[in-house]
């Protein structure tokens, strides 16, 4: 007897039965052509924050990567295997994206985590260490006078966004298709309990509500 959580199983049935017959083609067409993403996003593997639902796009439109709170390691040719890197190369080098989205959210447990300084959940403390490339070395983050715990933890959540297009840039390959104009790097903030999405304007360094956002034309880089 196959054990398999019901839910998941209950799911795939309704989406066998409604949604893939009206993308059957789409799927046969990716089968034999293969994946062709325009854009390529970094994401928290937090449930509640889903690219795929959040942007509401289809099969093949989204190249996801997903890890704790949707940090960007340095560029490090080691002997050490690196999963986002190896994402990144792909995502650049093969699939040739034209965007990537680092995407960043409220409520980030990994950023608590942080703030806090918990204890490590297990010997081997993998959040922490995970968490510690979020810094500089030597680099000190407290919270400000006046600033409340809510206020602290949002401007930390945000700061991991600029950090990781900060550390997409110590890739040559992405740098090198940043200022040849082949692609473009982008952040973005979600609202958990408003289903709210802000995008980083990078001139002011500010995020800005995305319905108030100017529409880019359909097809531009």
């Amino acid at each position: 007897m196959i054990v398999f959580p019901e839910h998941l199983l209950e799911g795939y049935r309704a989406f066998a039965t409604q949604r893939l017959p009206t993308e059957q083609n789409r799927y046969r067409e990716l089968s034999v052509k293969g994946q062709s993403p325009p854009v390529m996003v970094i994401g928290c593997c937090d449930s509640r924050v889903s690219p795929e639902v959040i942007f509401d796009v289809g099969p093949g439109e989204l190249f996801v990567v997903r890890n704790i709170a949707n940090l960007v390691p340095t560029y490090q040719p080691d002997e050490n295997a690196h999963g986002v890197s190896a994402a990144l190369e792909y995502a650049v080098t093969v699939l040739k994206v034209k965007h990537i989205v680092v995407l960043g959210h409220a409520q980030c447990g990994g950023i608590r985590a942080f703030v806090d300084k918990i204890e490590p959940l297990t010997p081997g403390d993998f959040i922490g260490k995970w968490m510690q490339m979020f810094i500089k070395p030597g680099e000190v983050v407290e919270q400000r006078e006046h600033e409340t715990m809510a206020q602290f933890v949002e401007r930390i959540e945000k700061a991991a966004v600029f950090r990781s297009l900060e550390n997409l840039m110590t890739f040559p390959f992405v740098r090198k298709a940043v200022e040849s104009g082949q692609m473009q790097t982008h952040g973005a903030y979600f609202g958990v309990a408003e289903g709210s999405l802000f995008v980083l304007d990078k001139a002011s360094k500010e995020f800005r509500n995305a319905r108030s956002v100017e529409q880019a034309p359909r097809g531009s880089a």
